[in-house]
């Protein structure tokens, strides 16, 4: 008879673990989880507007269901130590204070060993599955942005447009070749001057590693910078810093990546894609690595519109040089400004709560 109990218990852990392995199967698939269950287990976070931010949010969703699934089945099997094996009720059946003392149980020491390790690899290859979708660079990208970020605001330059959406109507090259040749005569000190190129035989002043563009959008104290994009494209940013390192994060892509000075001699990939942009409109950006002391006013806009709507933003651009990025928005009907954040005031005496700059009336 206690031989049949232990074979029953083992059956029904063993059922226990192949419904678990079936629930972690299902975290991170493109499997779209049921409503309720994201508004229960979202934690507030943001729907995605990208397939990868996709992709993790499900992952994270599915996950958080797996891990519920192990808390109930671990919280019942307490529940049920607790109440079936307690000395009172022990006390009323006529039994000892304790319940039998086995030294080992085989079966149940497996299942408890090899279930746990088929959990844990069962989420590590969904993870590391995720994570290669988000990472991966074989996206075809249309429209590269170069993405420079310094303390504390940014700029975005546009260093190919593809034919489709190009305003030359061929595939466009916005390399600014004269500021490059610039950047590189930075790389190396003169030789005359004392300790020249001290670090790795270049100059503490090198500036050849970022990119320059024919078009570019710089941020200011004044104006929050907006980065125009076309939605369903794919886009690559290529990422570095001017001075010390930050990151580039829109809450709605579910990603961030830091942005560094000398990414390569840093070991950084500075490029990441995505497949598209799925959703137009306005969506904050913002820093998410502290850079200093207006880190946490360090904002940008992605402004999200249809591939049509890019390519007159990009002609204006190219025919108007010497125009502002907002007249730029204003001429494909845009607001000019961006709507999701406000400009700040760089006076360091903001002790009166006024940390940003009013706009003015039209």
């Amino acid at each position: 008879m206690g031989q049949r109990k232990q074979r029953n218990f083992a059956r029904k852990a063993g059922l226990a673990g192949v419904i678990a392995l079936g629930a972690t199967a299902l975290a991170a698939c493109d499997v779209q989880a049921p409503e309720a269950v994201e508004n229960i287990l979202g934690f507030g976070w943001p729907k995605g507007i990208t397939p990868e931010a996709e992709s993790m949010y499900n992952f994270w969703i599915w996950t958080w269901v797996v891990a519920w699934f192990i808390g109930f089945v671990m919280w019942g099997l307490f529940l049920t130590a607790i109440f079936r094996w307690s000395a009172k009720r022990a006390k009323k059946e006529g039994k000892g204070e304790f319940p039998k003392q086995l030294q080992y149980n085989v079966p149940l020491e497996i299942c408890l060993t090899v279930v746990p390790v088929i959990i844990i690899m069962g989420l590590f290859f969904f993870t590391v599955q995720a994570q290669q979708k988000v990472v991966a660079l074989d996206k075809d990208p249309k429209v590269t942005v170069d993405v420079t970020a310094y303390q504390w605001n940014w700029k975005f330059g546009y260093a190919n447009v593809a034919g489709e959406l190009s305003p030359t109507g061929a595939d466009y090259d916005g390399r600014d070749e004269e500021r490059h040749a610039l950047a590189e005569k930075s790389a190396i000190d003169p030789e005359d001057m004392k300790y020249p190129n001290p670090i790795h035989g270049k100059s503490m002043g090198d500036l050849s590693y970022l990119n320059y563009n024919k078009i570019e959008t710089v941020g200011s104290t004044e104006e929050i910078p907006v980065m125009v994009l076309p939605s369903q494209t794919a886009i690559e940013f290529r990422l570095a810093s001017g001075d010390v390192s930050h990151a580039f994060w829109v809450p709605e892509f579910l990603f961030k990546r830091d942005v560094y000075a000398h990414p390569e001699n840093n070991q950084q990939e500075r490029r990441f894609q995505i497949e598209k942009i799925e959703q137009e409109g306005a969506f904050v950006g913002r820093c998410a690595e502290m850079c200093g002391t207006y880190h946490s006013m360090m904002n940008f806009e992605i402004r999200v519109v249809s591939p049509e709507k890019f390519t007159d933003y990009m002609q204006f651009r190219l025919a108007n040089p010497d125009a502002p990025n907002s007249e730029a928005l204003a001429a494909i009907g845009e607001d000019p400004y961006a709507v999701t954040t406000q400009p700040f005031n760089s006076l360091r005496d903001t002790r009166d709560g006024q940390n940003f700059v009013e706009e003015e009336a039209a």
